[in-house]
């Protein structure tokens, strides 16, 4: 098979198994999910997942890493979240910062 079908056999793939997930959740007893030890995981499992995708959209190009205007950026984001800003001004003054690093020459 050349690699765009295997992509396809891929990305159907993923579908499926997503559906399936999603089927037996509905079947999950509701008091099975009111452990909570299980929705402590659940939570820490989502913020765990959120960082590596940050990390790593900030940090990679390619197979390599880089630090350029995107790294302070999410640092500013980063201390305005800890600091319960609202999340469009998060947004818009990392995105501030990162285009003025790069304005000013930086990544």
């Amino acid at each position: 098979m050349t690699p765009y079908a295997w992509t396809w056999v891929a990305i159907v793939g993923a579908g499926a198994a997503m559906w399936l997930i999603k089927a037996v959740g509905h079947r999950v007893p509701e008091h099975a999910l009111d452990n909570p030890r299980l929705v402590r995981i659940a939570a820490l499992v989502t913020v765990s997942l959120l960082t590596a995708l940050a990390a790593l959209q900030t940090l990679t190009v390619g197979k390599g890493l880089e630090v350029d205007a995107r790294v302070p950026a999410l640092a500013v984001a980063a201390v305005l979240l800890w600091r319960k800003a609202p999340f469009i001004v998060v947004v818009a003054v990392a995105a501030g910062v990162a285009a003025g690093l790069r304005a000013l020459g930086w990544g």
